[in-house]
């Protein structure tokens, strides 16, 4: 209604729409899409940036909200950080190498998307959780997807924005000896509804974190060489639902949590447990196999009003152990 009033004089703006009513309404469709369009970026745009030292944050530095940064294969020096909305894009022959400093990748702003790159070289400081790439505090609706996030401390920290999606990344941690020395697959603190799906995790320490969170999902992810797949800490509210855990110290350890969906996954040879619930509380398990190897398949501690229904358990020395009074 304001594009077509502003062709009309201030004093007889309302009465010309009185009297053409009828053509107003027909217009308010047009209306409709050109203020769609008017709100979008015009600048926005594909800039290609080619591998050189410092030009990947040059050409951060000098993007427009909303532009697309395809980043040509060979070596992007790093660290970087994106503090605007912004799509970096490329093929997993375009590697951001963080040099051993710190965070490689850190998403500053909302709505960026980091998608089908290689990510290398992070710090290796425990005290410091330096990751390959690290999504902060009101960094809300970051997309995460289809990369390679090799050799750093952690993979992927969603360090408090909100509705991140890691979707499809292939990510492999350290192999240090000590395994509580190596870093997460994925750390989810206080990060309010994060889909983690789809990823393939390996070496590092727990495949996903999830610390002081809720109503996160976390599916269709794979696990293999770790200490936990899954390891929850004061995660409530939230599912852990058709993933995979092969060959790892314990599947799924869900700690001090409330209101928990643990549905369809598979435990195959874990070796200490396949599913444990400690101090969880009002969870729904059901659907899901442990099968081979592990000393108990699920251990069950001083955890209350828990529905355990539908699973499969095989081959275990215990199936299904009680203990420090868990009740109802």
């Amino acid at each position: 209604l304001p594009v077509v009033l502003s062709c009309a004089s201030h004093g007889n703006a309302w009465s010309y729409v009185r009297r053409t009513e009828g053509r107003v309404n027909m217009l308010r469709p047009l209306t409709y899409v050109l203020a769609i369009v008017m709100a979008l970026p015009l600048w926005a745009a594909e800039l290609h940036v080619p591998p050189s030292s410092g030009g990947l944050a040059r050409a951060i530095a000098g993007a427009n909200p909303g532009d697309v940064l395809f980043l040509e294969a060979g070596h992007h020096n790093g660290p970087i950080i994106i503090d605007r909305p912004l799509t970096l894009t490329g093929t997993h022959a375009a590697i951001i190498d963080g040099l051993g400093q710190g965070t490689v990748v850190t998403i500053d702003a909302s709505d960026v998307t980091v998608k089908g790159l290689s990510v290398i070289g992070s710090g290796l400081a425990s005290k410091d959780l330096d990751p390959g790439i690290k999504i902060l505090k009101k960094a809300d609706r970051a997309l995460v997807e289809d990369n390679h996030v090799l050799g750093n401390l952690h993979g992927v920290d969603v360090h408090g924005g909100h509705d991140a999606v890691v979707r499809g990344n292939t990510i492999e941690g350290t192999q240090n000896p000590r395994m509580n020395d190596r870093g997460n697959g994925i750390y989810v603190w206080n990060s309010p509804g994060t889909l983690v799906e789809g990823n393939s995790v390996r070496w590092g320490r727990d495949g996903i974190f999830s610390n002081t969170s809720r109503k996160g999902i976390y599916r269709n992810n794979l696990f293999r060489d770790l200490r936990f797949a899954v390891h929850y800490m004061y995660t409530n509210d939230s599912e852990v639902s058709g993933n995979v855990s092969i060959g790892n110290h314990l599947g799924y350890a869900i700690m001090f949590s409330n209101k928990v969906v643990i549905k369809d996954n598979l435990s195959l040879s874990d070796i200490s447990h396949g599913l444990m619930l400690n101090y969880a509380n009002n969870a729904d398990v059901s659907g899901n196999l442990v099968r081979g190897g592990a000393n108990r398949c699920t251990f069950i501690y001083n955890a209350h009003k828990n529905l355990i229904y539908g699973n499969r358990f095989e081959s275990c020395n215990i199936g299904i152990h009680f203990t420090a009074g868990s009740e109802r």
